[in-house]
């Protein structure tokens, strides 16, 4: 197990914590294929009726590392990250996420395939894929605007700036706020819920839901890889990347 995941079971729910804070979750190749891993357990597992994700220390995530995501960057569908991303999507269990501090780029669009979000107030999420030079990933460029509409979705991607929670919930992006401080126990308050009903009607009703436009969906996330990877040799990205690393 990656030392940065971190993995706990309470009654039937799989808690699978970025347990990182001193980079505020920023998320590493390593993490990514230790949690696709325990995604595709936890569907395997009779055990676990639900799955959580949250991040420790404050934050839920501040995005990719970008030193280690250099290093080996997401070419093609076989990298971590594509393989997490369709771990957290096709896993067959309810996934729940619990969100607090940053979520910033895949920190936000990851919560576009769980099933619950709940987020504290003073979260700030952010999509910076255009200001870093890149284009939106993780589907988002699809399933964003069909759950805001093509004007905010436009906003935020386009623009890439800081939103509070009260625009993620205007968004569709988060189900519910919750005071600072309790969001664990809040989506921990769910997932006990949901452990608690019967787990076939649960999957049953989680691949209904999820029928009518899952080709759709990993056919936008190609499309964005694709186009994610030409970008990576930019002129615009390298820039970027130089002027992150410099104030470092």
């Amino acid at each position: 197990m990656s030392e940065t995941i971190r993995v706990e079971r309470h009654e039937g729910v799989l808690e699978i914590i970025f347990d990182r804070p001193e980079r505020k979750n920023a998320l590493t190749l390593a993490m990514y294929t230790e949690a696709a891993r325990q995604l595709q357990l936890a569907g395997d597992d009779d055990a676990i009726r639900c799955v959580m994700v949250r991040g420790e220390g404050g934050h839920f995530s501040s995005g990719n590392d970008l030193k280690d995501f250099m290093n080996d960057p997401p070419v093609d569908e076989d990298s971590p990250v594509f393989r997490f991303l369709l771990a957290l999507r096709r896993c067959p269990k309810p996934v729940i996420a619990a969100v607090e501090g940053y979520a910033i780029g895949i920190g936000t669009t990851m919560l576009l395939h769980c099933d619950l979000v709940y987020a504290a107030r003073s979260t700030r999420f952010r999509l910076p894929f255009v200001e870093l030079g890149l284009v939106p990933e993780a589907g988002s460029s699809l399933i964003l605007g069909q759950i805001a509409g093509h004007r905010l979705a436009a906003e935020l991607l386009y623009l890439g700036d800081f939103f509070d929670g009260e625009m993620a919930l205007r968004c569709g992006i988060v189900n519910e706020l919750v005071e600072d401080g309790e969001v664990a126990t809040r989506a921990h308050k769910v997932a006990q819920r949901l452990a608690a009903k019967s787990p076939q009607a649960l999957r049953l009703t989680k691949s209904l839901l999820r029928r009518g436009d899952e080709q759709e969906v990993i056919e936008a996330m190609r499309a964005e890889a694709a186009i994610f990877a030409a970008r990576l040799g930019s002129e615009d990205f390298q820039a970027a990347v130089a002027g992150f690393l410099g104030k470092k």
